[in-house]
């Protein structure tokens, strides 16, 4: 995620400045920043697509076409550098105007196969909270930036006072865990919250799960799982905890948008598959579609978070009803994202080792 925001913002920059990763960031594809930075006159020197990167700007927005197929986590950073670009200090380069006219009109992105629309709502509100420029929305298809100050912020950019929402995608663990070892009570989630991975609670409600939403909390309580079909193709961080979900539902569960997770921490649709074998729950992949076979008695084993977050979360609350004991190496993944989720199992009387 900083990758692929902050590397449009540093190109700003007309610094020469050296991007970097550890552990599974060095094999994830960046190749769409050669492709594209390029193109708004960034110098770019990668590892074949690949980490280590060193940009040096400054980035002059240009009417460019991306693919958002991959991730939306490309055009957030494309739409905050756009918008801190195009001041008056540093006016379109669009269309609209001859090449020496300082009276330009307008710039735009376009995007084909715009993956996990949320997120980029997301993106658009926060730069409006800190007074960026926002671009014309067109059903998410183009993204066009005026030349019209007069619409700025009196802010322009400044500071601003946010107040950062609960996180739906760590919070979904904790409502699954509740549905299968609960009751739970689970505070802090903005049920009016745009975050995609809110589409967590249509996935429990197709589950037969039983609870209660309130402004300030849900309630979750265990019962009989059914079997349910799923898209996951706008919010692919819900695999790993709807799969634990499926895994104690009766029934087959169909969870589509396989493709989305190839380029994740780890390949998550092979290791979701290979890790919940071990407790022996059978999971197919076909085409862009996973299949979950559900309602056999898990077993706990000796599993490998494969040092991805989610996976290691996933397998955790999968062990809660399994037989026997459930060793996760590299446990500590969650530290990337939830530092505090083990000791919030405890709170549930998870015992945890370790």
């Amino acid at each position: 995620l900083s990758i692929r925001m902050f590397t449009p913002i540093v190109a700003l920059s007309d610094k020469a400045i050296a991007i970097n990763g550890s552990g599974s960031l060095a094999t994830r594809p960046m190749d769409f920043f050669d492709e594209i930075l390029p193109k708004l006159g960034v110098k770019i020197k990668s590892n074949n697509g690949k980490l280590p990167m060193i940009v040096q700007g400054p980035l002059i927005p240009a009417n460019i076409e991306v693919d958002g197929s991959l991730s939306s986590q490309f055009l957030t950073g494309l739409l905050m550098a756009f918008s801190f670009s195009t001041s008056p200090q540093a006016p379109l380069r669009g269309r609209g105007a001859s090449e020496d006219s300082d009276d330009l009109e307008t710039v735009s992105i376009k995007v084909k196969n715009l993956k996990s629309k949320p997120y980029i709502d997301l993106t658009l509100d926060v730069m409006k909270q800190f007074g960026l420029r926002i671009p014309e929305n067109r059903n998410y298809e183009e993204f066009i930036f005026h030349n019209d100050f007069s619409r700025i912020p009196p802010s322009g950019g400044g500071g601003a006072s946010y107040t950062v929402e609960g996180d739906w995608s760590g919070g979904a663990f904790l409502l699954v865990a509740g549905a299968i070892a609960g009751p739970v009570i689970v505070r802090g989630l903005d049920i009016n919250s745009t975050q995609a991975d809110k589409a967590v609670i249509d996935a429990m409600k197709k589950a037969h799960i039983s609870m209660t939403i309130t402004e300030k909390e849900i309630s979750i309580n265990p019962g009989v799982l059914k079997g349910y079909e799923f898209d996951a193709t706008d919010c692919p961080d819900l695999f790993p905890p709807l799969v634990a979900l499926a895994a104690y539902c009766t029934g087959e569960t169909k969870i589509k948008g396989v493709s989305r997770l190839t380029h994740k921490e780890s390949n998550r649709a092979l290791t979701l598959q290979q890790e919940f074998g071990k407790m022996g729950v059978k999971i197919e992949l076909r085409n862009d579609t996973m299949i979950i076979h559900g309602g056999a008695k898990l077993t706990g084993a000796k599993v490998h978070s494969c040092h991805d977050h989610r996976i290691a979360m996933a397998l955790a609350v999968a062990a809660l009803k399994a037989d026997g004991e459930t060793e996760i190496e590299e446990a500590q993944a969650v530290n990337k994202s939830y530092p505090d989720f083990y000791s919030d199992l405890q709170k549930m009387n998870v015992v945890i080792a370790g």
